[in-house]
């Protein structure tokens, strides 16, 4: 997940009006009389607007899917397809199935460390520092309140990994089968730690964002920090000493490929065209049905991205496909401006546009400005005349 300044975000939140955390879901912000964003809703008139606007997102995550699906199994660059890079491990940074593993064990300790310091220790240090509205900001996926969901997911990307499977069993071609059979009690450690992790993160009252400072999201941040320690330390370091198993890590680097990433992705590009076709179902036959329908195949499309994030190398990286689906938080009141001036011509971008236009269209796009479209103090918008 691309993160923009918390700063940058509390500021936008500010010029909007918008409200701090608290026990209700949205304190009223008096003596304001213009149109922000906790306020705003979908109405008759400005339903042609909000249509364009969620039609746009939905098409460009479904492109984005299938462009970081294709790269990884059609073609990478004009070049094989980043499978068979990861797989035969005889380019750039991939000179050896080691090194595929190693990046494998990073990806999965960049996640784990991302849920218990970012996702939620950025809220919880704001909150607990007296910065209350800045934390609410802080807080992913609060329009919809599935920010736990989201971060246990990750933690899920986590297990796939170790796995080497997406069901929960473990693949006999597999980092955990490969340690089990050299050091039983680690590998049982490493199986209880991901496990922890989610089981603490899923302890957190709901919804997180009214829970920033809650005991429970303190255990869970330490439980993402002992399975960091796992990962970067443990694992990598009984992973090395099997360095000279070249068979067996060759097949380990193949299963993960085939029945890890690119399932999950495959089933990023299903859910996604699943998700635009709801969109545009509910363009078609506005009702508060279709508006429920749009949020089901929303939170369906959420799942495989967020169990995709301990795998957030290559073509998703380099493509810049993690931002434009993923950024956080977001320019709301630019995403006003766009649904009060009906244009949507800022939301894509192009190789050679500068970091500000880029980072610009990609705060302006999305799941999360979907989810802002769809989604209203946790639950389907409804339609207002």
């Amino acid at each position: 997940m691309k993160r923009t300044s918390i700063t940058t975000a509390f500021a936008v939140a500010l010029t909007l009006g918008l409200t701090s955390c608290g026990s209700d879901n949205q304190p009223d912000n008096p003596g304001d009389d213009t149109v922000n964003a906790k306020d705003i809703d979908y109405t008759s008139a400005n339903s042609k607007s909000w249509h364009n606007y969620m039609i746009n997102v939905a098409l460009l995550l479904s492109d984005d899917a299938q462009s970081l699906c294709d790269a990884w199994t059609v073609s990478y660059n004009g070049d094989e397809p980043f499978a068979a890079t990861f797989k035969n491990h005889s380019k750039g940074a991939y000179q050896s199935a080691l090194n595929c593993l190693e990046q494998i064990v990073d990806g999965c300790a960049d996640i784990a460390n991302e849920v218990g310091t970012a996702k939620i220790g950025d809220p919880y240090n704001l909150y607990m520092a007296g910065r209350t509205e800045e934390a609410l900001y802080a807080v992913e996926s609060w329009y919809s309140w599935h920010s736990r969901d989201d971060y246990t997911n990750n933690i899920r990307s986590i297990r796939n990994s170790y796995y080497g499977s997406l069901d929960g069993t473990v693949n006999t071609h597999s980092m955990s089968a490969l340690i089990a059979e050299a050091d039983p009690d680690f590998d049982a450690r490493l199986k209880a730690a991901i496990q922890k992790a989610a089981d603490d993160i899923q302890a957190i009252p709901q919804p997180f964002r009214n829970h920033i400072n809650s005991s429970e999201a303190n255990v869970a941040m330490e439980s993402c920090a002992s399975l960091e320690a796992l990962l970067s330390n443990d694992l990598k370091r009984a992973l090395n000493s099997m360095s000279g198993n070249d068979e067996m890590l060759d097949a380990i680097v193949e299963s993960y490929v085939d029945e890890v990433v690119v399932p999950t992705y495959r089933n990023l590009v299903s859910c996604n065209n699943a998700l635009r076709d709801a969109v545009n179902r509910l363009a078609r036959n506005p009702s508060d049905a279709a508006f429920e329908s749009a949020c089901d195949a929303w939170l369906e499309a959420r799942e495989p991205w967020e169990k995709s994030e301990a795998f957030l190398f290559g073509p998703v990286d380099q493509l810049g496909l993690d931002p434009n689906m993923d950024s956080w938080p977001l320019d709301q009141n630019a995403i006003v401006q766009n649904l009060n001036t009906g244009s949507f011509d800022n939301l894509d971008w192009s190789d050679g546009d500068s970091d500000d236009v880029i980072e610009a269209a990609q705060n302006l796009r999305g799941f999360h400005t979907l989810e802002f479209l769809l989604f209203k103090d946790g639950q389907p918008r409804r339609i207002k005349e």
